[in-house]
């Protein structure tokens, strides 16, 4: 394969980040596959070695796309004593957090997280697990982290039951689904998950990827890595369109959103067709009480990474102008082989209070650390 993956961050130019950061995507992954087992029942320990993990997509492991590096991890992210990329706090702190300033970072786990099971008891289990090890391993040895609420995302009411549990814990900012569900994200089933989540003032991340069973195209399954890269951005505006248009915000006014990982180049577009559409088709709507626009520009706040690089710089600063340059966090993807270094993520032109608000204090806003 003549797949390019990068082995390290290229050097910090002179107009390196040199002041403190947020990243709001670090991907932490356990050192064994039974690192959990402290976390859950004995039941499970047996029921995973003898019947292992059922997802809804149909592929007993892994995703559809297997990646050329595992974990789909830059080259140079493995620690020293062993283990998966992104698995080892000292080693994340020593390549990533310290060396760029990172003041907080949003944990985002994937992979059997308990997201997209079959079995939804093992899928409630596996989100409770994955959340007692993220305060264990990760939140309770570093200040700086903060945890995502992981749920049982096609379990309603056992994934609201969840987030009330972890509500007021300050070891969490967020609570995480993923864009790839056995529906679109704005249907009934999910409804607890935001009701849940306005309650206890906490935002909802929707990251790329999921086990909901349907290929990341309308037409079927394609044949390349690529695109399902690029197909993320697809499956990003499908969720989106569902929870607008199914009147999500309309009935959680103060709801907040985070598309991570699949662009943001997007929503300018997206939102003027559902506003053009909407002007003839209003009626059978008739519970959105504004345009789709206004609710995407309130309720929605996006990632950047992968960050968007036009030809011409005028034009990735028109899109960002439309979205708002408070709704932008910053994030790496770490460890990810499309990992983007700070330094090099704003083109020239940028002013001092966009760039502080784009680094950090946009996140600290939204995550109520402000």
């Amino acid at each position: 394969m003549n797949v390019q993956f990068r082995d390290r961050p290229e050097p910090a130019s002179s107009a390196s980040v040199k002041t403190a950061i947020a990243d709001c995507d670090i991907h932490p992954a356990r050192a064994t596959k039974d690192e959990l087992y402290p976390f859950l029942a004995r039941r499970w320990h047996h029921h995973l070695e003898t019947y292992g993990v059922h997802a809804y997509q149909g592929m007993m492991e892994g995703p559809p796309y297997p990646k050329t590096q595992p974990n789909a991890s830059r080259r140079d992210a493995w620690p020293p004593e062993g283990g998966q990329q992104g698995s080892s706090l000292s080693f994340m702190q020593k390549q990533h957090l310290d060396p760029n300033h990172v003041a907080l970072g949003v944990l985002n786990p994937l992979g059997a997280t308990g997201q997209g099971m079959r079995n939804h008891d093992l899928s409630a289990a596996l989100a409770t697990a994955i959340n007692d090890w993220q305060i264990e391993k990760w939140t309770s040895k570093d200040s700086r982290l903060k945890a995502s609420v992981v749920v049982a995302n096609e379990d309603g009411v056992a994934a609201a039951a969840e987030i009330r549990r972890r509500a007021g814990d300050k070891n969490f900012v967020q609570v995480l689904l993923l864009s790839r569900n056995v529906e679109p994200l704005g249907q009934r089933r999910y409804w607890p998950i935001y009701q849940a989540a306005e309650e206890a003032e906490l935002p909802v991340g929707v990251h790329a990827f999921g086990f909901g069973g349907n290929p990341i195209t309308a037409s079927g399954w394609p044949s390349y890595y690529i695109e399902e890269m690029v197909g993320h951005s697809q499956c990003q505006q499908t969720a989106l369109a569902s929870l607008v248009l199914e009147g999500v915000f309309e009935r959680h006014p103060k709801l907040k959103m985070i598309m991570i990982e699949a662009g943001f180049g997007w929503a300018p577009s997206l939102s003027w067709r559902l506003d053009k559409v909407f002007e003839k088709l209003h009626g059978e709507v008739p519970h959105l009480k504004r345009r789709p626009s206004e609710y995407i520009r309130d309720h929605i706040f996006w990632t950047t990474q992968p960050m968007e690089d036009p030809e011409r710089r005028d034009h990735l600063f028109d899109v960002i102008d439309w979205i708002g340059w408070d709704k932008l966090l910053f994030a790496t993807d770490y460890p990810h082989w499309d990992y983007d270094e700070p330094s090099r993520v704003l083109p020239a032109g940028v002013s001092d209070a966009n760039r502080e608000a784009f680094y950090l204090t946009n996140a600290l806003k939204l995550y109520g650390l402000a």
